[in-house]
Parts: structure tokens; C-alpha cells; sequence
């Protein structure tokens, strides 16, 4: 056995992230599915939604971070999945008593996106706590494998589940994903470390989070990068509120058939995380992240293109290498960071990152939710899918594009 898999404890971490991103994976079709066909949403109420699921981010953020380097991470990320877990099952429970209603649609985004928060924080400052440094680029390579490989199974059996009636069978198996996922996370043997390494910790959380933030606004690299992840999720996340909307009103796509769409553009997730070893040490790490920003994003241009029957493959082919490039170039930038802080530092600058990353989030969905009421859901892919590609152009400025290797530590 090679890399990271020779690691008892990742593959406990490993097993449990692919069950429960699969339930998510699925999750993420039904979803919109049933609040546009059972629930009437407009595209409007859609972009609320998904803004919800992401605006703990813009609230907590940056305390979250600086609390999990107060914590040991294991408990908090199992906490964290058996919370999301009940909240799902509750949402199991409405849909099979007839009692689903968007409201709690918004609560539960609203408050699994919080856990989310948390696991998250923890979760990325805990594999290397589960690997050695040579071994980080093939773990996090897994990891988004395992999530890209979910998005090929689950979506279409998601959308299946819709057509048929099933929606209570889908949200309860995703609960009880997340569920599976806390209790093989209690498996892990690992020891951790005191909270935040050994230095002597403050009660006050506003100095630790100032440190992280400032941390990271300061290094040249992690900014540039960090400003262009920003602005493409800006556009992303407006295109991921209306797309199964768009798919559905607008081209006219049936559910099942949108979720073997949705499967089949996994496929590209899948090849970026398996390639990006191989363009990384090809090209080198900040090539490869160059490399993967200003070829992916023209891809997107083709989806606003999307019209029924063969039409369809403008949507595949262009999602499909738009989701191979950022999965490939996330896997590379996530396995850099984690090399480069600081480790009794991870956690508040992994949540930094994520703040300004995911707080970009529900004001893209919101942004997408305008661009589609004032124009057309295809009008508005046409602009945020354009703006997406446009910010490949701020990896320019910095330090990135006169070297060929990303620095480590």
C-alpha cells in the first residue's frame, strides 16, 4: 500500500468523508428539484436557498477558527457530522409526514451550513496531523476524489429518487451518511497534540483571529491566490443556484435526466483529482495552479448554450472541464497551504481563507438570483459565467506566475 492509504487513521477520515459526500452529493439535486417542483420556488427563492447553506460563513467564520486551534479537532468534526445528520433526518421526517415547507428548507441550510463551518476549520487542520508532509498532496488528491467520485453516483440517483416520489428514502439516506461518518471518525487512534501547539493560549479571541487574518493578508502568495478563488466562487455560486433551475424551466430537462447530467460532469471532478499529482510535478505546482485557472474558465461559456437534445452536450462538455480545472487546481492550492502555515496556525488561517472564500458565497447566489429576475436565467449564466473566467486574471499581479514551484514552509 502507497502513500496516504498506508495510514490507518486517514483511511478511517477517508472512508467517512466519501459516505457522507455522497449523501450530500445527492442531496444537492433533490434539493432544488423538490423546492421547484414540489414547493414552486422561483429562481429568486433558489438563490436564497443556497445563499442560506453559506451565509454562517460570512457570520462566524472567522471566530470559528480561531476556537477549533482552541480544540482538539476529532470531537468537533464529530459533533459536527452527527449534528448535520439530525437535521437531516428531521427534514426526512417532514417530507414523509407532507409537511415540508421552505422555511425549514432555510433552517436547515442555515444551521448544517454552521457545522459545516466547524468541520471544515477542523478537518483541514487535522490531515496533517494524520500524514507526513510527503503524503499531504496524495491525501487531500483522495479526499477530492472521493468527493468527486460521489458526484458521479449520487446526483443520479438523487434525481431518480425525485421523479419516483422518493425524496423522504434520499434526505434519510444522507442523514444517516453523516451519522456513519461521525462514528467512523471515533475509530481514529491518532493522538493530537495540545490545542494550538505549545504556546501559552489567550483568553481573548480577537488577538488570535487578528493573527491568522493578518497572516494571511500579508503573504503574497496565499493573498493572489486567495483573491482569485474568491472572485470565481463570486460567479460560481450564482451559477449553482440557478443551473437545475435553468436545466429544468428554461431547457426543459426532466429530474432523472438532470441527475445523470449532474453525474456524468462529476466524471470531470474525478480526472482533476487524479491528474493533479501528475500536472503539479509535470508543470509545477504554481504553473499547474496558472495552468488550471485560465484554461477552465472559457469552458463555462459554453453552458449558457445549452438547449434540449443534442443541445446538451454543451452543458457537459463545458461543466465537465470546468469542474476537472478546479479540482484539479483546489487539490494542488489546499496540499501548498498545508505545507506552508504554520501548523498551530492552520486552523485560523484555513478559516480566513474560508471566510472570505465562502463568504463570496450567498452574495453570488443572491447576485445570480437578481441577474435571472431582471434578465433571463440564461441572460444572467452568460454574465456570471463570463465574470468567472475574467478572474483568472488576478493570479497576474503576484508572485505566482514568475516561478515555477510554489514555495513549502
Amino acid at each position: 500500500m502507497k502513500g496516504s492509504l498506508r495510514h490507518r487513521d486517514f483511511r478511517l477520515l477517508w472512508a467517512g468523508e466519501s459516505i457522507s459526500q455522497a449523501g450530500s452529493a445527492a442531496t444537492r439535486v433533490m434539493l432544488p428539484l423538490i423546492a421547484v417542483g414540489t414547493l414552486h420556488a422561483s429562481s429568486m427563492t433558489m438563490s436564497v436557498l443556497n445563499a442560506a447553506a453559506w451565509l454562517p460563513w460570512l457570520l462566524i467564520g472567522l471566530p470559528a477558527g480561531a476556537w477549533v486551534d482552541r480544540m482538539r479537532r476529532r470531537p468537533v468534526m464529530i459533533v459536527c457530522n452527527a449534528v448535520s445528520g439530525m437535521l437531516l433526518l428531521s427534514v426526512a421526517a417532514a417530507a414523509w409526514l407532507d409537511a415540508l415547507s421552505v422555511g425549514q428548507l432555510l433552517l436547515a441550510a442555515a444551521l448544517s451550513g454552521t457545522a459545516d463551518v466547524f468541520f471544515r476549520a477542523a478537518c483541514s487542520a487535522y490531515v496533517p496531523a494524520l500524514l507526513p508532509r510527503e503524503d499531504l498532496a496524495d491525501g487531500n488528491a483522495k479526499l477530492e476524489t472521493s468527493g468527486s467520485a460521489a458526484d458521479v453516483v449520487a446526483p443520479s440517483a438523487g434525481g431518480a429518487l425525485v421523479q419516483a416520489g422518493g425524496a423522504v428514502f434520499g434526505f434519510l439516506a444522507d442523514g444517516l451518511s453523516f451519522l456513519a461518518s461521525a462514528l467512523l471518525l471515533t475509530r481514529i487512534r491518532a493522538r493530537e497534540g495540545p490545542p494550538g501547539g505549545e504556546r501559552r493560549r489567550t483568553p481573548a479571541l480577537g488577538p488570535e483571529i487578528r493573527e491568522g487574518f493578518a497572516f494571511l493578508v500579508r503573504d503574497p502568495f496565499l493573498r493572489t491566490i486567495l483573491l482569485c478563488d474568491a472572485g470565481m466562487n463570486l460567479f460560481l455560486a450564482g451559477t449553482q443556484a440557478l443551473t437545475i433551475v435553468f436545466l429544468s424551466r428554461t431547457v426543459g430537462v426532466d429530474g432523472g435526466t438532470i441527475g445523470v447530467l449532474i453525474a456524468l460532469v462529476g466524471l470531470g471532478g474525478v480526472l482533476g483529482a487524479v491528474v493533479s499529482p501528475l500536472l503539479a510535478r509535470t508543470f509545477g505546482t504554481a504553473r499547474a495552479v496558472l495552468l488550471c485557472a485560465f484554461c477552465g474558465g472559457p469552458f463555462g461559456l459554453l453552458i449558457p448554450l445549452t438547449t434540449d437534445g443534442a443541445g446538451l452536450v454543451a452543458f457537459l462538455v463545458g461543466d465537465f472541464c470546468l469542474s476537472a480545472s478546479i479540482v484539479a487546481g483546489n487539490v494542488i492550492i489546499v496540499s501548498f497551504r498545508q505545507a506552508y502555515c504554520p501548523p498551530g496556525m492552520l486552523g485560523r488561517i484555513s478559516s480566513s481563507i474560508r471566510f472570505v472564500m465562502y463568504g463570496t458565497l450567498p452574495l453570488g447566489s443572491l447576485l445570480g438570483g437578481a441577474l435571472a429576475t431582471v434578465l433571463s436565467d440564461r441572460g444572467a449564466l452568460w454574465i456570471l459565467y463570463t465574470g468567472n473566467a475574467l478572474c483568472a486574471l488576478l493570479l497576474l499581479p503576484g508572485p505566482v506566475r514568475n516561478r515555477r514551484e510554489l514555495p513549502v514552509g
